[in-house]
């Protein structure tokens, strides 16, 4: 039996600049504000960082209006040269929810590397190893080390399949039969539902396959408040590696925070080996750099419905904000609790991106159109296995209600190869986009381009907006506060703090300098705007527009005679027209796309005309009831 000495030496991965962000934000961060805590972070002792992938790839383009590239390569330059730089992939579907191509997954390992990567953790949430294959041998052929996943859950209670350290240690064994090449093993649980005796009986397992020596680590969430629990078991078991963040991105939908790890292993047989003071330091200083964003008050929670809806901390935040800037969060009970049907009818993929939000939009689905009666097209994918094989097969039922409304045979080919036939993807058709839209074609570019697709575009042509959550309003301008005739506004006079009431938050103001203290608040937001997270998918819930008399205040967008507005049905980013003025237009033809909850919403046409005015340009923030263009009846 395997026991590890005393203070035995353990690595620390920091996730606070990847998976932090992505669990505390929606991965909406800008390069300047953080780049500063990296050297800090540093004296402390750590080398070993999570600093992109994942959501942080397609997040600088579609909100921060930044390269994920050129934030790679800052990143690189403020660390030095022997800092390991970790980024996630997700198998075939690298940094998106959409699988990709041969020629874009071998793209993507060589970008990373040429702009300063060291490791690419890759995973697949259906652990199927053939989505794990080729992705890796990319990633190791570009001359990157291959630190490679099995992905955990724990099952809702009362539901059974999969999910076992049985099922962890074949998907394991299945990975070393296909003589797949790897440096190291991750663990990798994204809703920290996994039990401890699961952890350490899997760990305990593979410890004893992959030899003494061999790094194998652990990745969890505190969302469900064990973390410490299990990385404990993990490192009992014979991990040598876990994950871990500070403060404000740690605890709650992250992982634990490094400080308290450090306090918990104390005394024991484990050593971080970090400095505890500097530590310290190192997070009140992070605390200064994060200070103007907005804290989200279910990210930094331990939330026990977790247990039955096993929501990833990278996208219960995402999700949350969605629905609140929808003004719809007072669904989002029903919405979690609809998951645990999902997961049960959907082969039990394991909840971490995409297939989490396949799960939600389902989910989403079944509470505002009713139960099963609009597949969501990520989860009607996977069910037919377009993704991969999931670990039990799909309800049948299901199976069929996908086949019949996504109008796709079911399939057990491999998806990347049903992608290398898809006339949609690939290099040859992002250059093509790239050349419709006058830009250089490089292999930044093209990667940009079949990575993030119209917003890619957009990002590309300079159109790109930043459009991330701070407590002052984004235009620069302050909040004009509000004071009786002849009471001072002078900040000394002002104590501030940011509050969240019925699911708003406000900005409070106390002010005390001539008596009793006077309150005075504010929506922090007093205008939301519907902003998503990273990723967007093809196609959608058909929302159909809004038919009405406009309301907006800029007079130019009121119809003219003869004319109908058609309106926006939910807050949304304006992706593409797919008419101009004055085409000819048919009943139920799609006018545009808007992206709203991670799904492309196609507004369709309410009768015969002629297309009128178009209101907003690609990649532009709408509001519900927004007139996106004007259509003369015919």
């Amino acid at each position: 039996m395997f026991f590890l000495k005393k203070n035995k030496k353990i690595d620390v991965m920091m996730t606070a600049f990847r998976d932090g962000f992505q669990s505390v934000y929606g991965a909406r961060v800008l390069t300047q504000d953080f780049l500063p805590a990296i050297p800090v972070a540093m004296e402390a002792g750590i080398q070993h960082f999570e600093v992109g992938g994942g959501a942080r790839y397609q997040a600088p383009y579609f909100y921060s209006n930044e390269d994920a590239f050129d934030m790679m390569d800052q990143i690189r330059q403020t660390t030095g040269p022997e800092a390991n730089l970790q980024t996630l992939a997700r198998g075939v579907n690298v940094v998106g929810l959409d699988s990709q191509s041969s020629d874009i997954i071998k793209l993507h390992a060589e970008m990373f590397k040429k702009h300063g990567m060291t490791t690419i953790r890759n995973f697949d949430a259906l652990n199927d190893v053939d989505n794990l294959d080729y992705s890796g041998r990319c990633i190791v052929n570009a001359g990157l080390k291959h630190e490679i996943c099995v992905t955990l859950m724990g099952m809702p209670p009362g539901l059974s399949g999969a999910h076992t350290h049985e099922f962890y240690i074949d998907v394991l064994s299945k990975i070393r039969a296909a003589d797949i090449p790897f440096d190291s093993l991750c663990f990798k649980d994204a809703s920290g539902t996994a039990l401890p005796q699961t952890v350490y009986k899997t760990v305990k397992k593979a410890r004893s396959k992959m030899g003494r020596k061999f790094p194998i680590r652990y990745h969890t969430h505190e969302t469900a408040g064990i973390s410490v629990a299990c990385y404990m078991a993990a490192l009992e078991a014979g991990a040598n590696g876990i994950d871990l963040s500070m403060a404000p991105c740690s605890g709650g939908t992250c992982q634990t925070d490094i400080v308290v790890m450090s306090q918990a292993l104390k005394g024991g047989q484990f050593d971080l080996g970090l400095d505890i003071e500097k530590l310290m330091k190192a997070e009140a200083f992070f605390k200064e750099c994060m200070k103007d964003y907005v804290d989200l008050p279910e990210a930094v929670r331990v939330e026990p419905m977790i247990f039955y809806s096993p929501m990833p901390g990278g996208a219960l935040t995402a999700n949350t904000q969605m629905m609140r800037d929808n003004k719809i969060l007072d669904r989002y009970p029903e919405v979690i609790a609809a998951m645990r049907e999902v997961v049960a009818k959907g082969g039990f993929g394991t909840s971490v991106t995409p297939v989490s939000q396949f799960y939600f939009q389902q989910a989403f689905n079944n509470v505002m159109a009713g139960p099963w009666e609009k597949i969501a097209e990520g989860y009607g994918k996977m069910v037919l296995g377009y993704f991969g094989k999931t670990p039990v097969p799909p309800d049948p039922n299901i199976v069929k209600l996908a086949q019949d409304q996504l109008n796709l045979p079911p399939t057990t080919r491999s998806p990347r190869i049903i992608n290398d036939e898809d006339p949609t993807k690939g290099r040859a058709v992002a250059e093509a986009m790239l050349r419709e839209n006058g830009l250089p074609i490089t292999d930044e570019n093209v990667f940009i381009a079949a990575t993030c697709k119209e917003k890619g575009i957009i990002f590309l042509k300079g159109d790109a907006t930043v459009n991330i959550r701070k407590k002052k309003p984004q235009n620069g301008d302050d909040v004009k506060h509000e004071f009786p005739d002849g009471m001072p506004e002078k900040p000394e006079d002002i104590r501030s703090f940011d509050v969240y009431v019925d699911n708003e938050y406000f900005k409070v103001e106390v002010n005390d300098p001539l008596g009793p203290p006077r309150i005075r608040h504010y929506p922090v937001f007093p205008n939301p705007t519907f902003q998503t997270s990273a990723a967007h998918t093809q196609g959608g819930m058909n929302a159909g527009p809004g038919v009405s008399t406009p309301t907006k205040k800029k007079k130019d967008f009121a119809p003219a005679e003869g004319e109908i507005a058609v309106t926006a049905p939910l807050p949304g980013i304006i992706i593409r027209y797919d008419k101009k003025e004055g085409d000819t237009i048919k009943e139920g033809e799609t006018l545009a796309v808007i992206e709203a909850m991670k799904m492309n919403n196609n507004i369709d046409s309410p009768t015969d005309g002629i297309m009128g005015k178009l209101h907003f340009k690609p990649g532009k923030t709408i509001d519900k009831s927004d007139v996106i263009c004007t259509i003369k009846a015919s």
